[in-house]
């Protein structure tokens, strides 16, 4: 700033009087702008009423006048460091202990912001496409009523919701960058939490009740987009799966040029400590056919976002996109009835990836013409399924349905065994086994009789003599009633692949 009066005095001295007279405003302009400038800011991810994340390094940032000290204080501890050349200030808060008593943080630099109704605990970043920025109040976009049960979402306008759940919304509007979420973080008495992930709401709501943990949700997901847009070009540049994919400076990976939501959406938000990830995503990727290439482009995510949150456990809870009929789709290229179920299992695969967990959907769709299923609060417990135990240590009787392990070929039948029984197999309705099919080695698929034997399942056909594949829920409409006896339900598989 004294550099910036010299030159104020030094204009003003070879001026003469009419000359300051008419420049007057000019200089008061440029000492505004200058202020305005070196202001002392904190990052858009910071407001009044948010979680920090508990029991791991807080990195807290943002902007003030080149060269000048900055102080943070919060939960008894300070900080202190020097914006560098560019305005720019990071301080790292040592990890904090669980508070679910609100508490003030400071920040000073000349000037003093002060941040208010902060809790300490555990935050979960919601992200993908459209079923997961699907709105906790559903008549936002006009989302479709269930047909079965109690509507949950519409319940959930009037219930009281715990002021221990806060909740982050990220704006979507690519004309500006960096995308910041500008309205901050809310509680549950905010109108703003209507435009909250209604997934991120109800997994919220069943962590908190099973925890006591004060939890922040943070909404950052765009409709439509495929999962090469979610991860920065550099991911892509340095991996050695897609390296011959990179043909120039604005390459394209499957047609898509990658980055473009994880520089708007995920990368304003790096690096704000969080718990782990909450994912859905994988329709738009379905309709380019990209069941070979998408494990590969899904652990890339993984490991790129586990790398810039700088945790390399850090859980990621996904979803298995839902019965669709893609077939049905008027776009130029025709697709087979078994293009989903190939995508399923594409998705199925990522969990041999270190902590991930998935949720099966095949159950929750009442229209097969609706991409957009209802049901999102049993899609938010299923996934605070895997994190309550995996994460928080609860014990649970199941945390996914039932997973194909093996088949034996014994005569003219098979015998699948499964992981994640449960107390054990069932069927939802009562009725027999349905969507199995069974195949000799000519790969001829025929409807099969699939009974319950203990944890095992007996597949034959009596046109089968030799058996020696078996399908199950190999449809895009497959609605099949195969359950553990804790109501979860079976992966879709096919043996022999």
């Amino acid at each position: 700033m004294p550099d910036t009066l010299n030159c104020v005095h030094k204009t003003i001295g070879c001026m003469g009087l009419s000359a300051l007279h008419k420049s007057i405003i000019t200089i008061f302009i440029c000492l505004a702008a200058i202020t305005a400038q070196a202001q002392l800011q904190i990052a858009g991810a910071f407001s009044d009423n948010m979680v920090l994340q508990r029991d791991k390094p807080v990195s807290i940032w943002g902007r003030a006048g080149a060269g000048q000290s900055v102080t943070l204080q919060f939960a008894g501890q300070q900080r202190s460091t020097i914006a560098d050349t560019a305005g720019k200030w990071q301080v790292v808060l040592q990890p904090l202990q669980v508070a679910a008593t609100p508490q003030t943080l400071t920040v000073q630099s000349g000037s003093t912001i002060t941040l208010k109704n902060i809790l300490v605990g555990d935050v979960w970043l919601c992200s993908g496409q459209s079923n997961m920025e699907y709105t906790f109040d559903r008549q936002l976009k006009k989302y479709a009523a269930p047909k079965k049960g109690i509507d949950e979402a519409t319940v959930a306008q009037t219930e009281p919701r715990p002021d221990a759940i806060r909740y982050l919304y990220v704006e979507k509007n690519l004309n500006k960058m960096p995308l910041l979420p500008t309205k901050g973080w809310t509680d549950g008495n905010d109108t703003l939490v209507r435009y909250a992930s209604a997934i991120g709401y109800f997994f919220a709501k069943e962590i908190y009740a099973k925890t006591n943990v004060p939890i922040g949700i943070i909404t950052s997901s765009w409709g439509g987009t495929r999962i090469e847009q979610w991860q920065p070009a550099w991911s892509y540049e340095q991996s050695a799966f897609f390296k011959d994919s990179i043909t120039g400076p604005n390459f394209k990976i499957d047609g898509m040029h990658p980055g473009q939501m994880y520089k708007g959406l995920i990368e304003p938000l790096i690096p704000f400590a969080i718990k782990g990830i909450l994912w859905y995503q994988g329709e738009s990727n379905v309709m380019v056919e990209d069941q070979q290439t998408y494990p590969a482009k899904f652990e890339l995510l993984v490991n790129t976002w586990r790398n810039v949150f700088k945790d390399d456990r850090l859980p990621f809870y996904y979803v298995q996109i839902a019965p669709y009929l893609y077939t049905a789709r008027k776009d130029k290229k025709p697709h087979a009835t078994t293009l989903l179920p190939e995508f399923w299992e594409a998705q199925a695969r990522s969990l041999q990836l270190k902590n991930t967990g998935m949720v099966v959907t095949t159950d929750l769709v009442d229209n097969l013409s609706d991409i957009h299923p209802s049901y999102k609060w049993t899609v938010g417990r299923r996934l605070a399924l895997w994190a309550l135990e995996k994460d928080y240590g609860i014990k649970q009787a199941a945390v996914s349905g039932p997973m194909y392990r093996s088949a034996k070929i014994k005569k003219h039948r098979i015998i699948l065994q499964f992981t994640h029984t449960g107390s054990g197999l069932t069927t939802s309705d009562g009725n027999a086994l349905n969507w199995f099919t069974i195949a000799a080695a000519d790969g001829k698929f025929v409807n099969a009789v699939a009974v319950i034997d203990g944890d095992k399942l007996i597949v034959s056909s009596p046109e089968i003599k030799k058996p020696k594949y078996v399908r199950f829920a190999w449809d895009e409409k497959a609605q099949p009633n195969f359950i553990n006896k804790e109501g979860l339900p079976a992966l879709p598989f096919r043996t022999g692949n």
